[in-house]
């Protein structure tokens, strides 16, 4: 019966969240839901996943609007139908056109206007009329009689109850960028527009029968079919799965005799990594990646290929990545393992003046139907969401200041200056405006519509409405293409030398660099001002206190600077362990065997997955949903915490004492960029340390995460 829902998702102007929004439904015992967002889709596939969670039929739609005018809903009768739905909204988002009064050529989608819009009469097959509550004041008898079938129940649902009104009304002004008291009635929604019981919205209309019959028959009619994490990427970069496989091939054996010669360690890896990249079907995958770099060869742009993908010694012989997984010793599970349902990472930094052609062409190549760049959105924050809410009481700047800075100001607090703490409280992490991601794109098999809704930036390029989240529950898997301005700096730097010396510079010596005794010793003195990444001061203090001059140990100072290691205390083990091994102990013989080049420190996401499949007994798959989520690609706790349960369960099956399992728990999550109240092992001791385990190797507090490095990526 509920055919016009709107979520936070019609930003600056719905209140539900999707998880709000369906479990409410859920409780009111509704079996079937309608999402209609204004002029947007970009939650709907969680609400798809949530109602099918729930036991309720989800209908996929969006409420049309030119400004604050609303025109109609759009509801798919099925996959084809939302299809029809994301290209007319892209279509007009993109060239910033008004909507038409009526639209056309949507044969698999209902369209629903509100009365007085079009006559009943001249309504299509397809066309319906929507009647609130209160349109029933207003209805014919005769007329409904007259056009019995071309009646529906719309009544919408925007926020929960009168507070969320108010947060409602807020919203309005702030989008409008007004003071509150200067809203009109038209500038809101009705108070009304909240959830009923579905008896009694049906017995609203108990005088007519047949409006509910209309309204019942089209909910059966409605429905999405598509399955969620499953693989929704381009298929094949050639003619079929076989050719990909072939061809793959060749460019790795080739790049293989490039790279290592004859070398027969480096061909069993390549042999089996195509094994396993084949039999995961991420052949295509790779030679994207592959096409989006030779393309930039050809051009002559610079670029540095990370990510997990990097591990793979196939990207090294593709020349994806500079880094030598032979020569470095990384982790092979790292980056794909027969487990794994998604592709391995590839970020690909390019200097900033050559980024936007490689988007450009990767457009181009692959077709504007089926590419897009990667949404995200902003969220209110306490500071802004004040800062907002004090404009549109009318407040002076120095009173909103002083509310922004909260506590520790003394103010004498007043009913309006109390309204603002608390509605401020109310929005925070509200969605607040689309954005773009850093540098994530996505390329679809069908026509990306399928999905998602395109907009038009002011980056020119077009953009989805959905985030890497909902890309990821859907089955499509981002290719990052970052900028980083260093790279334009040493092509600058190359072509001054050039033109100055007459030298010509290869920076792909890196072996050369790597053993050079100047770098070294810049290095070790902590003379690095100007280098990316290893220039701040907290990162010189660690060079200096490590004294550093070579390669692998300028990784490992780049992971160990991450508030998380840093801060639970690891860095400080690390530092002391690197330059006294007798203070090296170990938790566990198991440690002291996958540990010991880090002196039984955690440093890399290489080390969480070896830990969690030797020492934990996890399997490579459960392994590798831990550093995913360590790394922040899973919204919200959940998954962490399914793998945390398993994780001590293991270790309690495998017989490891409850605190040395904690404290390898405490490591582990350091990687995750979340603060933590209190550490496992504190709980599972009763807030004791037992005599039994060294002092040296527990750190208390509270500790957060940072940006994650991988071991092995190359930094000029």
């Amino acid at each position: 019966m509920f055919l016009n829902c709107k979520t936070w998702f019609s930003y600056r102007y719905g209140t539900f969240s999707i998880r709000e929004l369906v479990d409410t439904a859920a409780e009111m015992g509704l079996s079937s839901l309608a999402l209609t967002n204004i002029n947007s889709t970009a939650d709907l596939w969680d609400f798809v996943d949530f109602c099918r969670e729930k036991g309720i039929k989800p209908i996929a739609g969006a409420e049309i609007r030119n400004g604050d005018e609303f025109f109609y809903l759009l509801l798919a009768k099925n996959d084809r139908g939302l299809l029809e739905i994301n290209r007319f909204l892209s279509n007009h988002l993109r060239e910033d056109l008004a909507f038409p009064e009526r639209p056309d050529c949507l044969p698999d989608v209902f369209i629903v206007y509100p009365v007085g819009k079009v006559a009943p009469e001249a309504l299509a097959e397809n066309e319906f009329i929507g009647l609130t509550v209160g349109d029933l004041k207003r209805l014919k008898e005769q007329e409904v009689k007259d056009f019995s079938t071309k009646w529906l129940i719309r009544h919408p649902v925007t926020f929960q109850n009168t507070t969320y009104f108010n947060v409602h009304r807020l919203l309005r002004a702030i989008g409008k960028n007004t003071l509150i008291s200067k809203l009109g009635e038209n500038d809101f929604a009705s108070p009304g527009e909240m959830f009923l019981p579905e008896a009694e919205l049906m017995a609203a209309f108990r005088h007519f029968p047949g409006i509910i019959t209309n309204t019942l028959r089209l909910i059966d009619q409605c429905g999405i079919q598509m399955e969620l994490y499953s693989d929704k990427n381009k298929k094949h970069f050639s003619a079929s799965k076989e050719d990909d496989r072939i061809l793959l091939e060749k460019l790795a054996f080739d790049g293989l005799e490039y790279r290592y010669g004859s070398n027969a360690t480096a061909r069993q890896r390549v042999v089996r990594e195509l094994k396993i990249i084949n039999e995961l079907n991420f052949n295509a995958y790779f030679l994207i990646v592959w096409d989006v770099i030779r393309y930039a060869q050809n051009r002559g742009f610079y670029y540095v290929g990370r990510g997990s993908g990097a591990n793979s010694i196939v990207a090294y012989c593709l020349k994806i990545t500079d880094v030598d997984p032979i020569k470095l010793d990384l982790y092979f599970e790292r980056f794909l393992n027969p487990h794994r349902t998604s592709p391995p990472d590839f970020d690909i930094d390019f200097s900033w003046k050559d980024r936007d052609e490689v988007i450009d062409y990767i457009f181009k190549r692959y077709g504007r139907d089926h590419v897009s760049l990667l949404g995200m959105y902003s969220t209110f924050q306490r500071r802004a969401v004040i800062r907002e809410l004090g404009k549109v009481f009318g407040l002076p700047k120095e009173e909103i200041d002083k509310l922004v800075r909260g506590k520790d100001q003394t103010m004498n607090e007043d009913k309006i200056q109390r309204t603002i703490l608390k509605y401020g409280q109310l929005l925070e992490n509200f969605p607040n405006h689309h954005n773009i991601h850093p540098g994530g794109m996505l390329i679809s098999e069908k026509p990306i519509y399928q999905y998602t809704v395109n907009e038009m930036p002011p980056k020119g390029f077009c953009t989805a409405q959905i985030d890497m989240f909902l890309a990821e529950k859907i089955g499509l898997f981002k290719l990052d293409i970052l900028s980083q301005r260093g790279l334009g700096h040493i092509k600058e730097a190359v072509r001054l030398v050039k033109r100055n010396r007459g030298i010509d510079v290869d920076i792909h010596r890196v072996d050369e660099f790597m053993a050079d005794p100047k770098v070294a010793a810049q290095i070790r003195r902590a003379d690095t001002i100007g280098c990316f990444y290893i220039e701040s001061p907290a990162m010189r203090q660690l060079l200096s206190k490590l004294k550093c001059d070579d390669y692998l140990t300028l990784v490992a100072a780049s992971s160990i600077i991450r508030p998380g290691v840093s801060q639970s205390g690891m860095m400080k083990q690390y530092i002391e362990r690197f330059h006294d091994p007798e203070k090296i102990v170990y938790l566990h013989p198991k440690m002291k065997e996958l540990l010991e080049e880090t002196y039984g420190v955690m440093v890399y996401q290489e080390d969480v997955i070896k830990v969690a499949h030797h020492f934990a007994g996890m399997d490579m798959g459960e392994a590798d949903i831990l550093r995913r989520a360590m790394s922040g690609k899973y919204r919200g706790h959940d998954k962490f915490n399914e793998i945390k349960e398993k994780f001590f369960a293991n270790c309690k099956e495998l017989g490891h004492e409850d605190t040395v399992s904690a404290e390898v728990w405490r490591q582990i999550e350091s990687f995750w960029g979340v603060f933590l109240l209190q550490s496992p092992f504190r709980f599972l001791c009763g807030g004791k340390l037992p005599e039994s385990v060294p002092k040296d190797l527990f750190s208390h507090g509270v500790y957060g995460g940072g940006h994650q490095q991988f071991r092995g990526l190359l930094r000029y």
